[in-house]
C-alpha cells in the first residue's frame, strides 16, 4: 500500500478513534503531504532517519511570508518546523500500533525552542479595554458580553465562536468543549454574567449561537438573513483589536492576550499552578509553565523576607 494511502487511514484514525477535531487533521494533513513531496517516499519503509534530517533542513531553510503586503520573507520558526514533525510521529506511531515497517517513531526528535514569551498587558490597559465597548445598541452590549467573557473564563476564541445562548445563567459555571474534544468546566463572574444578560436581553432573532456577526442594519436586519449567524474566530480577533486600538493600546492585543491575563490574574491572586491548568484546559502541566513568570515574582518576595536575616 502507498504511502499516501497509509496517511489517509491515519488521518481517518486521528479524527475517528482519536477523536481530534477537523482543524486537527487539516492541519497533520498538510503537514504529512509536504513531508511526502518532498522527501519523495513511497511506502512506510521508505521513511528513513536520512529522509528525516533531509526535510528538517529543508524546512530550516524555507523562506516563508513571501509577498505579503511587502513584508520581507523570514525563514520558518522552529517552533512551526516542530508541527510538522510532531504529525510525522504521530504517523509513524499509527505504523507501530499497525505493525507496519517503517522508521520508529522515536528517532524524531523535535527541534528545540526558546521558552515562548507572553504578550500581557497592564492592569489600566486592561480596564480601558474592558470598558470600551459604549452605549446599548445590540453590537455594543455583543462586545461588551465578549469581552467579559474572555477575561473571566479564560476561553480559547474557538471554544468562544462555539458558545451557544442556552448557558444557564442562574449558575456561576458551564461546561465547554476545548481541545481534542475535551470537557471542562469554567466559571462566569457577576460582571460577564450580567452583560451577557443584557446581550441577550436585546436580541430578537432565534439564531442557537451566543455571538452573531451583526451587519450594518442592526438588529432590525438580523431575521432577514440566511444561514447561521455565528460569528467566526477572525471577526472577533478584529473586535478585540479595534477595541484596543480605542482604548489606546499600542500592543496587540487578541483573544489569546485576554486568555494569557485570566491566567496571570489568577496567578497573582494565590491560586496554584495545577488549578490554572485545569481552568484553562491544557492536558500537560509543561503549557501551563509559561505563566511560572508570575509565581516567580512570589517567590523574590519570599527570597527578600527570609533570606539573609541572620547577616549583620
Amino acid at each position: 500500500m502507498q504511502i499516501t494511502d497509509w496517511m489517509r487511514r491515519f488521518l481517518e484514525y486521528t479524527e475517528i478513534e482519536r477523536g481530534r477535531s477537523l482543524n486537527t487533521v487539516r492541519n497533520y494533513e498538510h503537514y504529512l503531504a509536504t513531508f511526502i513531496e518532498q522527501s519523495g517516499v513511497k511506502a512506510p519503509e521508505d521513511i528513513t532517519s536520512e529522509k528525516v534530517r533531509e526535510f528538517r533542513m529543508w524546512l530550516n531553510r524555507k523562506m516563508v511570508g513571501v509577498g505579503k503586503r511587502g513584508v520581507a520573507a523570514t525563514p520558518m520558526k522552529r517552533r512551526t518546523q516542530n508541527y510538522y514533525l510532531i504529525a510525522l510521529r504521530a504517523m509513524l506511531k499509527y505504523f507501530v500500533r499497525q505493525g507496519v515497517r517503517s522508521l520508529p517513531p522515536e528517532q524524531i526528535e523535535l527541534a528545540k525552542v526558546p521558552q515562548r514569551q507572553l504578550d500581557l498587558i497592564g492592569q489600566q490597559d486592561l480596564n480601558n479595554l474592558l470598558d470600551a465597548p459604549e452605549g446599548d445598541s445590540l453590537s455594543a452590549l455583543r462586545d461588551k458580553a465578549m469581552l467579559e467573557m474572555l477575561f473571566s473564563t479564560g476561553l480559547r476564541v474557538s471554544e468562544l465562536v462555539g458558545l451557544d445562548r442556552d448557558i444557564d445563567l442562574s449558575q456561576d459555571h458551564f461546561s465547554v468543549r476545548g481541545k481534542g474534544e475535551k470537557v471542562r468546566i469554567v466559571f462566569i463572574s457577576d460582571d460577564a454574567r450580567e452583560s451577557i444578560k443584557d446581550y441577550l436581553a436585546k436580541r430578537t432573532d432565534v439564531d442557537p449561537a451566543m455571538f452573531i456577526a451583526i451587519g450594518r442594519g442592526g438588529e432590525k436586519s438580523l431575521n432577514k438573513k440566511e444561514g447561521s449567524l455565528r460569528m467566526s474566530a477572525r471577526s472577533i480577533e478584529r473586535t478585540v483589536k479595534q477595541y484596543a486600538v480605542k482604548s489606546g493600546i499600542t500592543k496587540k492585543v487578541t483573544p489569546h492576550v485576554l486568555r494569557h491575563s485570566f491566567a496571570t490574574d489568577l496567578l497573582e491572586n494565590g491560586a496554584d499552578i495545577r488549578s490554572v491548568q485545569a481552568l484553562l484546559g491544557h492536558s500537560s502541566i509543561t503549557t501551563t509553565q509559561i505563566y511560572t513568570h508570575v509565581t516567580d515574582r512570589g517567590l523574590q518576595e519570599v527570597h527578600k523576607q527570609f533570606h539573609g536575616k541572620r547577616r549583620k
